[in-house]
């Protein structure tokens, strides 16, 4: 069946017939042969346009763990921050992971296994399942044992290698025996985990220094009963069938896929460092028996890591597809997050769905919520005397689960009710799979699930970004858009008003409506005593005097602040002074001003 599947394929195109049937491109090749059974377990490679697999060369696959995420999330990609594709029903049958676009990618380093000095173009190149329930976790005394599976590109600086690793998480007694399974715990830990490569070795691939990452795919296919890995250097495909450990066929919902360290070992993952100015726009790609867009989840599964963080814009769905698409670069700076809404300044607002407007009301006010396990809410106080028409936000509080976070004015953290000192650079890291990190004077809260709180004290007054770890999702508060329609506002009772709304409606009905009662406050921490009010009038830039609003604009000019955001910028460094502008800075465009353009 394979060999006629085979011949049926290579019979799609030939040179004879290449006047009336011209050749696929080179994508729609990958796709295509990456999905061709292998005749045989082994080792084999295909040249472009050919849909048929020849043997090849197979080598030792590295004796080096590529180990599961472990401990804090870092700042930067990987070790759980990450962004992965989910699907929407059913199962992942093949996964393809590319670069959509390479920017200022001239070098990267990095030790191999987590150890010694770094080696230059040593990487790997990883598509990785979930963890899932796995039939090989049966003599597990664990009921929460998990399989994951890696398909793996792993090149060490001088060649290359494709293979399979295989998972088993927190098997917590000795390995199944007889079947190569390595013992692996980290430092500190007493969970037992298991691993192994794929039998037969590694398919061999030529080395790939990082300035070729533009022409590299990888793909992962656990379709037709077995698995394999695909490497592709854009016309040559590497391709190692695998043993199927773990039956991933009957788990894959969720991929990730990115370039990170090589191997790691018990003290956690591997980093690929990238030179200053790299950026990289990757593309993952699901095939489940579906067409509908995948989900975006900000997680990841491996320890790896990569010195890039997440740039913007934040991640979509893209054709084709089904696909996912996000950036990350040198210069990124934000958390994982799949759709991300803000509040600056005297406060404009920024929703996840990229409605921009201004709220200048006083008191506590619900930001965002996002079903019953994560909820930021906000205390905005007045402007008065010099400013009496608008609010800075002076307290940022966050439910995730069980644990709450509040950051109030000064700035002082709390959690969970009790007052934190927390070093710069530190992290807190508490049972419910919260972290809390200061970095750059910045508090960032993450919870297990992707969702993040970012609060930044400047003079006087908090700037928060709120991000979503699952999107498309419901999120509801001042940052939300029902049915993420960028034209609409929703009350808490369910009013929806179309943007832009009245100055009565924005306040009276709209903003009052997400005032918080005390009794269901996360601001207590900073102060029980709440002033409430709203504007007596509209307050933007035009409203400046002349001479003043001249000097901010020219001070957001001089800063290279996007035309987009001058009105709110102007304003801004008016109230606030000249250090707001470089908020604005490089901050994509919303996609809807809601003030009309004031």
């Amino acid at each position: 069946m394979a060999l006629a599947t085979l011949v049926a394929a290579s019979a799609a195109w030939t040179p004879a017939n290449a006047a009336e049937n011209p050749p696929p491109s080179q994508r729609d090749w990958q796709n295509k042969i990456a999905q061709v059974p292998q005749p045989t377990k082994g080792c084999f490679t295909a040249d472009y346009p050919d849909l048929t697999w020849h043997p090849a060369t197979c080598a030792a696959a590295p004796n080096l763990p590529q180990p599961p995420r472990h401990g804090a999330r870092p700042l930067v990609v990987g070790n759980g921050d990450d962004v992965a594709a989910q699907v929407p029903s059913g199962f992942i049958s093949t996964a393809i992971g590319s670069f959509d676009s390479v920017v200022n990618v001239s070098s990267e380093s990095g030790p191999i296994g987590n150890a010694g000095p770094a080696v230059a173009n040593a990487y790997t190149l990883q598509m990785n399942t979930n963890f899932f329930a796995s039939t090989a976790c049966a003599g597990s005394p664990n009921a929460g044992c998990q399989g994951w599976e890696q398909f793996v590109y792993a090149n060490d600086g001088s060649s290359g290698v494709a293979f399979i690793q295989y998972w088993l998480i927190k098997y917590n007694a000795a390995c199944p025996g007889g079947v190569g399974w390595n013992q692996f715990s980290f430092t500190g830990s007493t969970d037992i985990y298991c691993w192994k490569n794929n039998t037969g070795g590694a398919v061999a691939v030529p080395n790939q220094p990082i300035t070729n990452l533009a022409n590299l795919s990888l793909t992962g296919d656990v379709g037709g009963g077995g698995d394999s890995v695909t490497l592709f250097d854009g016309s040559t495909a590497y391709s190692k069938v695998g043993d199927n450990a773990v039956n991933a066929a009957a788990g894959w919902t969720t991929a990730e896929f990115n370039v990170f360290g090589y191997g790691g070992n018990s003290l956690g993952g591997g980093t690929a460092s990238f030179n200053s100015g790299a950026a990289l726009t990757v593309r993952t790609r699901t095939i489940y028996g579906g067409t509908a867009a995948p989900l975006c989840v900000a997680t990841g599964f491996t320890a790896e890591k990569n010195n890039l963080s997440f740039g913007t814009p934040a991640p979509m769905p893209t054709s084709p597809g089904p696909a996912m698409m996000f950036v990350e670069d040198t210069v990124g700076g934000a958390s994982m997050n799949c759709a991300a809404a803000s509040t600056i300044g005297d406060v404009h607002a920024h929703t996840v769905a990229g409605l921009a407007y201004d709220f200048q009301a006083v008191g506590d006010f619900e930001l965002a919520q996002v079903g019953p396990d994560f909820e930021v809410q906000a205390r905005h106080v007045s402007g008065a005397p010099t400013w009496p028409d608008a609010s800075v936000n002076q307290a940022i509080g966050t439910r995730m689960g069980n644990t709450t976070v509040t950051v109030c004015s000064g700035p002082r953290l709390v959690v969970d009710g009790r007052g934190v000192r927390l070093p710069e650079g530190r992290t807190i890291s508490l049972a419910s799979g919260v972290d809390v990190t200061l970095a750059g004077g910045v508090y960032i809260v993450t919870d297990a699930s992707g969702n993040s709180v970012r609060v930044t004290p400047q003079p006087g007054y908090l700037d928060v970004a709120v991000g979503v770890g699952t999107w498309p999702t419901k999120v509801r508060g001042l940052l939300g858009n029902p049915d993420n329609n960028v034209k609409l506002l929703e009350a808490s009772d369910g009013t929806v008003f179309s943007v832009p709304l009245s100055f009565y409606d924005l306040y009276q009905r709209f903003g009052d409506s997400w005032r918080v009662k005390p009794a269901y406050s996360l601001l207590a921490p900073c102060g029980t005593k709440v002033e409430e009010s709203n504007p007596k009038k509209p307050f933007f830039a035009n409203d400046l005097e002349p001479n003043i609003r001249e000097r901010a604009l020219y001070t957001c000019r001089q800063a290279g602040v996007p035309y987009a955001w001058l009105g709110a910028c102007t304003l801004d460094v008016a109230v606030l002074g000249g250090k707001a502008a470089a908020t604005y800075v490089g901050k994509p465009p919303p996609v809807l001003d809601g003030n009309g353009n004031k």
